[in-house]
């Protein structure tokens, strides 16, 4: 089975006790590939949360995804008493998230770093 790994890119941050991690497919047969399966149910089962407590939005101006997971990093910086109170090592937890029907597919092969090139400095 496939996991989202393979199709993205994941980093995460916090705001307060919400976790929020935006999910950066590799390519644009990536990020269509993932807007059937990428769910708020599939966050939420994956992380064992309920799933009211998930926000995923989908932001097409840039081919991403941002899942937000309310009450899950134990009180936040200041208030939880676990190591990783930002929640930074949970984007590789939500890169092992398993993709439902996706035996099929294969990722592109495109290297990550083609699919959004970074602009050349502007000059003075």
């Amino acid at each position: 089975m496939k996991r989202l790994d393979d199709y993205a890119d994941a980093r995460a941050g916090d705001k307060g006790d919400t976790l929020i991690v935006a999910v950066l497919p590799r390519t644009t047969v990536d990020y269509h590939h993932l807007r059937t399966r990428l769910t708020a149910t599939a966050v939420a089962r994956h992380f064992r949360c309920d799933v009211a407590t998930v926000t995923l939005r989908e932001i097409p101006a840039v081919e991403a995804f941002v899942a937000e997971l309310r009450g899950v990093l134990g009180g936040g910086v200041t208030g939880s008493p676990v190591l990783d109170g930002h929640g930074k090592t949970l984007s590789y937890h939500m890169l092992t998230l398993p993709l439902e029907d996706a035996e099929d597919d294969s990722p592109s092969a495109e290297p990550p770093h083609l699919m959004h090139p970074v602009p050349a400095q502007l000059e003075p």
